[in-house]
């Protein structure tokens, strides 16, 4: 870009360029939304996101996204014209009014989930790759991949790496199964506790609040997959996470594992844990990588659910 003032003024233009930024990247996620028919303005996602966790009232809603009441509001008003959200009275108050998702706003959250973010996502991670050093460097480095590629040229094309996120559908359900049962029976016994997630995974992960994901590379199709399961208030065990053998050496499993460690942070979860085995050195390494850490007491408190497990981790961030 040249003659770019914003970006000769350093620092002092810091919160403009990045607003510039943010503007830039977010027409991008409006058109992508248009092209499967959602007429949602990326603006309007965190109150969505929001509202998909449950019913809030404006008040409430402006403290979780630390956004103003007035800012809200307008989000508000065009979502309701849009038949996203509804108000609807608070249980024992009638006189206070809260925030609901439609019917229609569930149906366009679960498109949103299933239709535009892995695609998004998958574009602004490859876009991101490999950014290091000072700050405004990896701004202007940011800015200049954009403008040989903007993140809508990068969906429509699909990722470099080839590789895509997917949520879990019942379609997806015999990937999950398949996909765990190779790599644990290759090295381990598959025990009853394996045998009631992987065959029952949207009863036993999905419904109670859980989170399953796929990778899927485009040449070859689902490869991976991971969960976050309940197993308590606001704690969850990351679980079930395997890559294909015939995916290896792709970074499958790290593209994965980022994926559902975003999920888990958007999902604001207070404990995530994890429990292995020291046979599998190589995912052991990959979880230091993205931020476990090897912790007594969450192998005290869940290690003897699996025979197999003799490390467990707990994730700092």
């Amino acid at each position: 870009m040249t003659n770019d003032i914003m970006k000769e003024m350093g620092y002092l233009f810091l919160g403009s360029r990045l607003k510039r930024l943010a503007e830039r990247m977010q027409a991008d996620v409006a058109s992508i939304a248009e092209r499967v028919g959602l007429a949602i303005q990326p603006s309007q996602y965190p109150i969505l996101i929001a509202l998909d966790r449950g019913t809030l009232t404006v008040g409430a809603l402006a403290e979780k996204l630390g956004l103003s009441q007035p800012a809200i509001t307008r989000n508000i008003t065009r979502l309701v014209e849009l038949g996203l959200i509804e108000t609807v009275a608070t249980p024992g108050d009638q006189r206070r009014r809260s925030l609901s998702l439609t019917e229609a706003g569930h149906d366009a959250m679960a498109r949103s989930k299933r239709e535009v973010w892995p695609h998004i996502d998958a574009a602004v991670v490859e876009l991101c790759a490999g950014l290091d050093g000072p700050l405004l460097d990896q701004i202007a480095a940011i800015e200049d991949a954009l403008e040989r590629n903007s993140i809508e040229q990068r969906v429509l094309a699909g990722p470099v790496s080839g590789l895509t996120i997917r949520e879990f559908s019942d379609e997806l359900a015999r990937d999950f199964h398949d996909i765990n049962a190779e790599w644990i029976a290759s090295m381990f016994r598959i025990e009853q506790t394996d045998r009631d997630v992987l065959e029952n995974p949207r009863a036993r992960i999905v419904d109670p609040g859980g989170v399953i994901l796929f990778v899927e590379a485009r040449d070859l199709g689902i490869v991976g997959t991971c969960a976050l399961q309940k197993t308590g208030e606001n704690q969850f065990e990351l679980t079930k996470m395997g890559v294909l053998e015939s995916a290896r050496g792709r970074k499958a499993g790290e593209y994965l594992l980022e994926a559902i460690l975003r999920r888990a942070r958007q999902m604001e979860i207070e404990t995530l844990y994890l429990l292995t085995s020291s046979k599998c050195a190589a995912a052991i390494h990959l979880y230091e990588k993205l931020g476990f850490t090897h912790d007594a007491e969450i192998m005290r408190d869940f290690g003897a659910r699996y025979e197999r497990c003799d490390v467990a981790m707990r994730y700092k961030g």
